[in-house]
């Protein structure tokens, strides 16, 4: 009796092995087809990006179709040089980013043209991990308004990992749009870094607080922006943001009381709290 169990045991792994090599070789066509198909798509070339100068004028040609006289004559009243201006509203800027895709060499040469919706344009197209040090002190330099200046710190400059470095740099400037710039893309990093320890924007706030004596609008208005934005960004440093507000507040120049006096009502606004509020009572439940 044992061994006729033994060879029926027997007989039926050599069945299920026979079996499996049946099933096996009904797949080789199969796979081997699939393996050829493989190599065939490998085979075959992406085909190249075309010229950057074919890139160029398309990208100039997509901004001159979306344009308007009244959209561009529009732009004087928020103190935009219209001479080297389309006028092309920024969603259509943006939708044209969409289908261009990040391009680096093609956001340089857009740049370069010296059109302002052809700089804002380059901001959404650049990709940030690209982006130098020489990179970002030439464009800084050709900035000569705030739209631009706020665009490209934004979307592109306070995604770069040089931001943290350029902030520092630029905040001495004597240079209107560099300064801005500095404190532009502190503002933009309170929203956007959001790994960030607090001890960068503490440092932000003594960079406030050492250039708020600047009576430039655009300069004071930047500095204003960041200050509010560090203050809500948690509750620590809504805290220090406060405490430098009111200092500034109490000052007898204008500048820095004007800077103060402006985050302090935002800051101690019934919106902020519960907000910031809100936020901290997630944090301690995560």
């Amino acid at each position: 009796m044992a061994r006729t169990a033994s060879n029926q045991t027997i007989a039926k792994t050599a069945a299920k092995k026979a079996a499996s090599r049946q099933v096996s070789a009904k797949k080789a066509p199969a796979k081997k087809a699939a393996a050829k198909k493989a190599l065939a798509k490998q085979a075959v070339p992406r085909p190249a990006a075309p010229p950057l100068a074919h890139r160029l004028d398309d990208a100039l040609h997509q901004l001159r179709t979306s344009s308007s006289q009244a959209y561009r004559d529009g732009l004087a009243r928020y103190a935009i040089p219209t001479e080297r201006a389309f006028g092309v509203p920024m969603g259509s800027i943006q939708a044209i980013a969409k289908r261009l895709g990040r391009d680096h060499e093609l956001a340089a040469a857009l740049w370069n043209s010296g059109w302002y919706e052809a700089r804002l344009l380059a901001s959404y197209l650049d990709d940030p991990a690209q982006v130098t040090a020489a990179q970002m002190d030439a464009w800084s330099r050709d900035f000569d308004n705030w739209a631009v200046c706020d665009t490209i710190c934004f979307a592109l400059f306070d995604r770069s990992p040089l931001a943290w470095r350029k902030i520092e740099q630029w905040a001495p400037r004597r240079d209107e749009y560099v300064r801005r710039a500095a404190f532009a893309m502190l503002a933009s990093k309170t929203v956007h870094d959001k790994v960030a320890e607090d001890a960068p924007f503490l440092r932000g706030l003594e960079l406030i607080e050492a250039h708020a004596g600047d009576e430039r609008n655009f300069v004071k208005k930047a500095i204003n922006w960041a200050l509010r934005s560090i203050g809500k960004r948690n509750l620590a440093l809504h805290g220090a943001a406060v405490a430098v507000a009111t200092r500034l507040a109490d000052s007898k120049d204008a500048a820095p009381r004007w800077i103060g006096k402006d985050a302090l009502r935002e800051l101690r606004s019934a919106a902020v709290l519960a907000r910031l509020a809100k936020k901290s009572r997630a944090v301690k439940r995560s």
